[in-house]
């Protein structure tokens, strides 16, 4: 499996992966030299490439390598590159359909799910280094990379924090952390401890994997709640689960796209915009603490 960097810990992760290969590329260039030593290191290891991003230098390093087959959806002018092209689908299938059609899977095909796994030394160092303790608080992540309309208010994870009978656990990175703080301080200090931008990436795994529960908008943690098959709390606004969903049998997803009982209708949902066009964001206002605390009740 190749890699950068910021989501390499991600697959190391991961038992079904065997070993990981850290590209050392910088954001935007082609960096054609890097990726032709890279391609000598790896040239005649691998039969087949499947290539995720639609990017013509994503391509571009299976084809140096010469590797025979070569797998990928048309993207930036780099149909020379691939050996098998499919073509993008002009609706949003579920994301895990999309990717596993490149490895020939049919729709409704029923496919492993994606699991993450730590040693027990190692989840137990990051709860040493927090001064926590495993099931004896709540993981929320509030952040949402992708924008404003992917974010529940922290307003309402502030009310939320209060309801609950654990403290919660802020987790993100550096760029949240004053989002995180704003939760805090409108909690209580005593109902949260702030680690966002505090912790290594597999120590915030390790904090997950302990949790009693993880609460998040639809986001990357999201999915690493899922992956460790946590009981968790999934909000969604601008984007939606049937595209995205956590897949995990102990989630509970908030979503008012479906609800029935909530009038009027969300006509504008599921919109896939950074922020709200119309200025409401009624699709996660609306979704109040209380609700999201009765969620948390699993049977």
């Amino acid at each position: 499996m190749g890699a950068l960097p910021w989501v390499a810990p991600v697959y190391r992760a991961m038992p079904q992966v065997d070993e990981v290969i850290e590209f050392p590329f910088q954001h935007g260039g082609l960096q054609f030299k890097a990726r032709r030593s890279i391609a000598k290191q790896v040239e005649g290891r691998f039969d087949i490439a499947y290539v995720l991003p639609n990017s013509l230098k994503s391509a571009l390093l299976p084809f140096l390598a010469s590797i025979p087959k070569r797998v990928g959806y048309l993207g930036e002018a780099r149909v020379g590159l691939l050996t098998h092209r499919l073509k993008n689908p002009k609706d949003k299938p579920p994301m895990v359909a999309f990717y596993s059609a490149l490895s020939g899977e049919k729709e409704g095909l029923t496919l492993d799910r994606p699991r993450l796994q730590l040693g027990a030394a190692q989840v137990q160092a990051a709860l040493h280094a927090a001064g926590l303790a495993a099931g004896e608080y709540y993981v929320f992540a509030p952040g949402a990379e992708y924008g404003p309309a992917k974010r529940w208010p922290a307003i309402h994870f502030a009310e939320l924090a209060r309801g609950l009978d654990a403290p919660a656990v802020l987790l993100g990175s550096a760029k949240e952390a004053d989002l995180c703080q704003e939760i805090a301080g409108a909690a209580g200090e005593s109902k949260c401890l702030n680690l966002a931008g505090k912790t290594l990436l597999l120590q915030a795994f390790a904090l997950i994997a302990a949790a009693r529960a993880v609460i998040s908008n639809d986001s990357g943690l999201m999915h690493v709640a899922a992956a460790f098959g946590v009981p968790q709390a999934a909000v969604f606004g601008s984007s939606s689960p049937l595209h995205t969903p956590p897949l995990n049998d102990n989630a509970r997803v908030l979503w008012l796209k479906e609800d029935p009982a909530y009038q009027p209708p969300l006509d504008c949902a599921p919109c896939f915009q950074r922020e709200c066009p119309l200025g409401h964001t009624r699709c996660l206002y609306d979704i109040t603490p209380e609700r999201v605390l009765q969620s948390l009740h699993f049977s």
